[in-house]
C-alpha cells in the first residue's frame, strides 16, 4: 500500500476545512467600546435612557401610589353633631336651628355634597362666643383647591377674608386654614378644613384666630370619623 493512498484517505475522511471568508479574524483583544476616545456607543445611550425612564416612572408611580392610598384612607368620612364638643354645648333653640340651616343650605349650594350639616355650639362661660359650624362629606380630589374656593365665596359675601393662613390640621390630616372676616357684630375668626372625604367651615365671633384654630381642631377631632 503506497504513501499516496494514505494521504488521499486522510483528506477524504478528515474534518471539513474551515471557511475563513465568512467573518473577519480578530487579531487583538482590543475592545472598541472601552476606547475612551470612541465616545458613547448607541447601545450605551439606550441603556442610560431606559434607566432614566425607569427611575422617573418609579418616582411617578410612588407619587400616584401615595396619593391613591391617601384618597382611599380619607374618602369614607362621617360627620356628626354631638350634644357637646370641646367644652361647647349644642344650641337647639329655634333661633340657632334657623341659623344653622341657613349656613348649611348656603354652603351646600356652593359645593356638591353627599351629606351636609349645620349646627351652632354655645360656650357656657361666654354667651357672646358661639361656634357656627357647617359642612359635609363628599369625595374631593383636590381638597386645598376646593377649600380656597370656598373661602373665596365667603369673601364675596362678607367682603374679604384677611390674614388667611394654614394651621395644623391635627390627626386627621388634610388642610386647615384660618383668617378673619367682618360681620354685623364686627370682625370674627373663620376656619375651614378639607380632606379627600369632607369639608367644613366654622365662624367664631369674639375669638382670636389662634384660639379659633385650636377650638376648630378639637371640634373636628370629635365630630369626624372614618371607615
Amino acid at each position: 500500500m503506497s504513501d499516496a493512498h494514505l494521504s488521499e484517505r486522510e483528506l477524504i475522511e478528515g474534518p471539513e476545512p474551515v471557511d475563513l471568508t465568512d467573518e473577519p479574524i480578530r487579531l487583538s483583544n482590543h475592545d472598541p467600546e472601552a476606547d475612551p476616545d470612541a465616545g458613547p456607543q448607541p447601545s450605551r445611550r439606550r441603556r442610560i435612557a431606559l434607566t432614566v425612564a425607569l427611575v422617573v416612572g418609579l418616582a411617578g408611580a410612588a407619587v400616584l401610589g401615595t396619593a391613591g392610598w391617601r384618597i382611599m384612607e380619607q374618602k369614607d368620612t362621617r360627620l356628626s353633631t354631638p350634644d357637646s364638643v370641646a367644652g361647647l354645648v349644642r344650641d337647639d333653640s329655634d333661633r340657632a336651628r334657623s341659623t344653622a340651616e341657613y349656613l348649611r343650605d348656603g354652603f351646600a349650594a356652593d359645593i356638591d355634597l353627599d351629606r351636609s350639616f349645620g349646627t351652632v355650639y354655645r360656650d357656657p362661660a361666654h354667651a357672646d362666643r358661639p361656634a357656627l359650624v357647617f359642612g359635609g362629606t363628599t369625595l374631593l380630589w383636590l381638597p386645598e383647591r376646593d377649600l380656597d374656593s370656598l373661602f373665596g365665596l365667603m369673601a364675596d359675601e362678607t367682603g374679604r377674608v384677611a390674614g388667611l393662613r394654614t394651621v395644623s390640621a391635627g390627626r386627621f390630616g388634610g388642610v386647615m386654614k384660618c383668617g378673619t372676616t367682618r360681620g354685623d357684630g364686627g370682625d370674627f375668626a373663620i376656619c375651614g378644613w378639607a380632606d379627600h372625604g369632607s369639608v367644613a367651615m366654622a365662624m367664631f365671633p369674639n375669638r382670636p384666630v389662634d384660639d379659633a384654630a385650636r377650638l376648630f381642631r378639637e371640634i373636628r377631632e370629635t365630630i369626624q370619623t372614618r371607615g
